[in-house]
């Protein structure tokens, strides 16, 4: 029979698009209504069915941004234009699928999730009552899949693992496989975010301050208080990605992330932040016990702003001020070292600074794009002047605080010419303004921490800043 003759059916999750909707369905819909959190358990014992179109009904996706497996799209559209017909054949809820459908517009029927959970054997049931054996291909990506590869007239294999390809090829004759879209370690690593984990070394302040670095214990005790902060933000990293899947997919730079973009599978990364967040706070524990209730704050804290606190304005920029605080906080606690006042109001006012940094940058790309607010997110570009000036100002405050600090008792203890430190107010003076100059030009990354790393200008003004506490702590 000729090929343009036999339907083409068409799977979705893993196949059409990189990813599961039902994964996605139920984090889009925990966050419309985080009671649904706990309604879940009870919709899954009622069925997979019961559960997808209940998630569904919750649901807010964009099908124009989901990660389309282009290969497989460009195939089928070449089959579409050949005037061949074309299913959409999933285990998605008939809702859906029916909106993805809609918006490709290429398909000519849909079989999906509606009372009854389409896939597997069910799957093979609703083909066969419709086509009959032999009766249609099929593109496919799973172990699910098999039971309707024994029905197909011929078999296309998609982004499918290695033991699914392996099965198919002992028992069927595979007309085309899909490359499968790869997953390196590279891809986790940038999942947790591992140069994030610079932000932790805020631990190490307090003892830097205190001019304790001779003191080998400190040092255990804060690198243990560091890799507890850092796998502890790094389940969080996770989970705010995950949550914020959908607004990713909507940024130019954020929908090559490893779930937007759909090289992690949201089941993975689950399961790797619930690790991470075990590990984390073992080594918290071991720490103390005042440590881990640092960092259970600083969970709850971070919890909190990805799941709501981030769409207020100006509050999210304040508490993203008081995290990192709370990481000065919490290494003067894992080596047991007085945190003073005039560090942690440094502290807030530079940090503060550096959220609405972050913010307005996000503000100026989306205007670039014509998009005039941020998803997910409470500001839009008629706040930028107001932005920046807050910016400038918390920026001025910090260095207002180092100069009274440099002119404190403290100073004269701890250092033999502390006159020599007061070359650090320009210097801070100068990145302040540099970091604001960049951002207004539209020069800035949208994690100015990671541009302040990057960046030469920032880090010679960083080694200059150390050399003169070092001077005057040792001429």
């Amino acid at each position: 029979m000729d090929d343009l003759h036999v339907p083409l059916v068409v799977d979705l999750d893993g196949t059409l698009i990189y990813g599961d909707m039902l994964h996605e369905s139920c984090i889009s819909a925990v966050r419309a209504k985080p009671h649904a959190l706990f309604a879940i358990p009870f919709w899954l014992a009622r069925g997979k069915a019961y559960l997808k179109a209940r998630v569904a009904q919750l649901a807010i996706f964009d099908p124009a941004h989901l990660p389309y497996n282009s290969e497989v799209l460009e195939f089928i559209r070449s089959q579409k234009n050949a005037g061949r017909k074309l299913i959409l054949c999933t285990a998605s809820d008939q809702e859906i699928a029916t909106k993805i459908a809609n918006h490709l517009g290429i398909f000519d029927g849909v079989l999906a999730s509606d009372g009854i959970n389409l896939a597997g054997r069910n799957k093979a049931a609703a083909l066969l009552g419709q086509f009959g054996k032999r009766g249609f291909d099929y593109i496919g990506n799973s172990h699910a899949d098999l039971a309707v590869w024994e029905n197909a007239r011929a078999v296309y294999v998609a982004n499918a693992p290695s033991s699914v390809v392996n099965a198919v090829k002992q028992n069927m004759q595979v007309v085309h496989t899909f490359a499968k879209l790869p997953t390196r370690l590279t891809d986790y690593l940038r999942a947790i975010r591992v140069h994030q984990w610079l932000k932790n070394l805020l631990i190490f302040i307090p003892m830097l301050a205190a001019h304790q670095l001779e003191n080998i214990q400190l040092w255990t005790e804060a690198l243990l208080g560091f890799l507890s902060f850092s796998l502890c933000a790094s389940a969080v990293y996770l989970l705010n990605d995950i949550s914020d899947i959908e607004g990713d997919r909507q940024h130019p730079r954020k929908r090559l992330r490893p779930f937007a973009s759909g090289l992690i599978g949201i089941d993975r990364g689950l399961m790797l932040a619930l690790l991470l967040l075990i590990v984390g706070l073992t080594f918290g524990y071991v720490v103390s016990k005042l440590f881990l209730a640092c960092l259970l704050v600083y969970l709850a804290l971070t919890t909190a702003y990805t799941f709501g606190l981030k769409q207020l304005p100006l509050i999210d920029c304040i508490l993203l001020a008081g995290l990192y605080t709370l990481r000065i906080i919490a290494g003067g606690v894992a080596v047991d070292i007085p945190v003073s006042f005039w560090l942690l109001a440094f502290s807030v006012f530079i940090f503060l600074s550096l959220a609405f940094v972050k913010r307005y940058a996000e503000l100026d790309a989306q205007s670039q794009h014509g998009v005039l607010a941020l998803k997910g997110r409470g500001y839009r570009v008629q706040d930028m002047p107001l932005v920046e000036s807050l910016g400038l100002v918390s920026g001025f405050m910090a260095v207002l605080v180092l100069a009274l600090y440099l002119n404190s008792d403290t100073v004269v203890s701890l250092y033999r010419a502390p006159q020599i430190i007061w070359c650090a107010v320009p210097i801070m003076l100068l990145w302040v303004s540099y970091v604001w100059l960049k951002t207004h030009r539209g020069e800035m990354h949208d994690d100015p921490i990671i541009f302040a790393i990057e960046d030469p200008v920032s880090l010679l003004i960083v080694f200059c800043m150390l050399l003169t506490f070092v001077l005057a702590k040792f001429l």
